[in-house]
C-alpha cells in the first residue's frame, strides 16, 4: 500500500509540474468554450428565445457548461495518462516491475492518480463554467446541487478514466498517444453531444450519442444545473412540453419510446467504470514484461 501511494504522489507531482499537460489537458473545454462565445452561444439563444424568453441566456448557458463537464473526465485522464505512455518509452516502468511490485498495483497506480487528476480538473472546469454564468446573468448553483453534481462528477470521472486506461493500455509509444489523443479531444464533443442539441441530429447519431456512456453523465449534469432556469422557464407550461424540451436537448434520454431514469444514468456510468477498468488492469497484467 505504502509503494502504490508513493507512485500516486510521484505521477501527480509529475503531471503537475509540466505545465503543458495541464494546460491541453483543459485544452478542448478552452475550445468548446471559445467557439460558444464566438459562434455556437449567440446562434442557440436566439433559436431558443421564442421558447425560453428573458431566462434564454442562463439556460442555454448552463446546457452547455454541462456539457464542457462531462468533456473534460475524458480530456483530464487522457491527459494524466501520458506519464504512463512516457515511463513505457523511457522503459522507467520496466524499472518499477523489477521491484517486488505487480503490474496490477502499478495499473492501480496509474488509475488512481487519473481519477485524482480528472476530479480537480473538472473541479476548475466547474468553477470556469459558473463564473461564465454568473458573467452572463445567470445564478450561482445552490449547495445542494453543487453537493449532488460533485457526486456525478466523481461517477464521471471514474467511467471516463477506466475507458481512457482501457484505450491507453494498448499504446506503447508516444506518437500513438498523441494521436489518439487528437482524434478523442476531436471526437469528444460530438460524442457527447454538446455542440448541437441531439433532437436536431439524425437518428442513428442520437443513438450513438446515447450508447457512448460519458453521454449519460452529460444528461446528469444537465439535469442539475439548467434545474432553476427550467423552473422559472416552464413553471406554467403542461409536462409534455418539458419533456419535449429535455429530449430535444439531450437532459433525458430515451429509448424505445420509454424515458431513461436518472438511476439508469447513474449505473451506466458505474458499470462502464468498473468493466473497462477491469479490462485495463487485464490487459496489462498478462503482457509478458
Amino acid at each position: 500500500m505504502t509503494v502504490m501511494i508513493s507512485l500516486v504522489k510521484r505521477n501527480l507531482k509529475l503531471f503537475f509540474r509540466d505545465r503543458t499537460s495541464v494546460f491541453f489537458s483543459l485544452l478542448a473545454v478552452f475550445i468548446i468554450i471559445g467557439l460558444y462565445i464566438l459562434f455556437l452561444g449567440n446562434m442557440m439563444t436566439s433559436n431558443f428565445e421564442d421558447l425560453l424568453g428573458s431566462n434564454a441566456r442562463f439556460a442555454i448557458d448552463s446546457w452547455i457548461m454541462a456539457g464542457i463537464l462531462s468533456v473534460t473526465s475524458i480530456t483530464a485522464a487522457m491527459g494524466a495518462f501520458g506519464i504512463m505512455i512516457e515511463d513505457k518509452t523511457k522503459k522507467i516502468s520496466k524499472d518499477f516491475l523489477s521491484a517486488p511490485l505487480k503490474r496490477s498495483h502499478l495499473a492501480v497506480g496509474y488509475i488512481i492518480s487519473s481519477f485524482i487528476v480528472g476530479v480537480i480538473m473538472s473541479i476548475a472546469a466547474l468553477i470556469l463554467a459558473e463564473i461564465y454564468i454568473l458573467t452572463g446573468g445567470g445564478n450561482l448553483l445552490g449547495i445542494m446541487s453543487l453537493l449532488k453534481l460533485f457526486g456525478v462528477m466523481l461517477l464521471s470521472v471514474f467511467a471516463g478514466s477506466a475507458m481512457v486506461f482501457f484505450i491507453v493500455s494498448f499504446f506503447k509509444s508516444s506518437s500513438a498517444f498523441a494521436s489518439a489523443s487528437t482524434i478523442l479531444g476531436t471526437l469528444i464533443g460530438f460524442l457527447t453531444g454538446i455542440y448541437i442539441p441531439i433532437g436536431s441530429l439524425p437518428s442513428g447519431v442520437q443513438t450513438a450519442i446515447k450508447i457512448f456512456p460519458i453521454s449519460h453523465a452529460a444528461a446528469l449534469f444537465r439535469q442539475i444545473m439548467m434545474e432553476a432556469p427550467m423552473s422559472k422557464v416552464f413553471a406554467n407550461a403542461p409536462a409534455q412540453a418539458i419533456t419535449g424540451f429535455k429530449q430535444t436537448m439531450g437532459i433525458v434520454f430515451f429509448f424505445g419510446g420509454k424515458e431513461l431514469s436518472p438511476l439508469i444514468n447513474i449505473l451506466v456510468l458505474i458499470a462502464t467504470g468498473i468493466v473497462f477498468l477491469s479490462l485495463a488492469v487485464l490487459n496489462i497484467s498478462i503482457k509478458k514484461k
